[in-house]
């Protein structure tokens, strides 16, 4: 699987980056034909104080691509929020595939 990770006008420290790359490592348990993952990590509202964080992954597999996008107060929360529906969408397709 190669994992890609781009956060977006703000340098991530080392911890953010090691908790989104543990848990990327989910994915690979639940399809074993994963192409690539795209992970961003964005700042929303900067003309504003308040800050959310806005995470979006994408994952590829042949002939099929996911996308998510959420945000929250922090991108932990936001990142866990994304897997979460990643996980829930490569799961219903993966049962249509079989169903079929």
């Amino acid at each position: 699987m190669n994992l890609h990770i781009q956060a977006v006008h703000f340098e991530p420290d080392k911890k953010l980056l090691d908790h989104v790359q543990k848990k990327m490592s989910k994915l690979e348990s639940l399809h074993d034909r994963i192409v690539g993952v795209e992970v961003y990590l964005k700042l929303d509202n900067v003309v504003h104080q308040i800050k959310d964080k806005v995470v979006e992954i994408k994952v590829a597999i042949p002939r099929h691509q996911f996308f998510v996008k959420q945000s929250s107060k922090s991108f932990e929360e936001s990142f866990d929020l994304a897997l979460e529906a990643i996980l829930t969408q490569m799961k219903r397709q993966k049962e249509k595939l079989y169903q079929s």
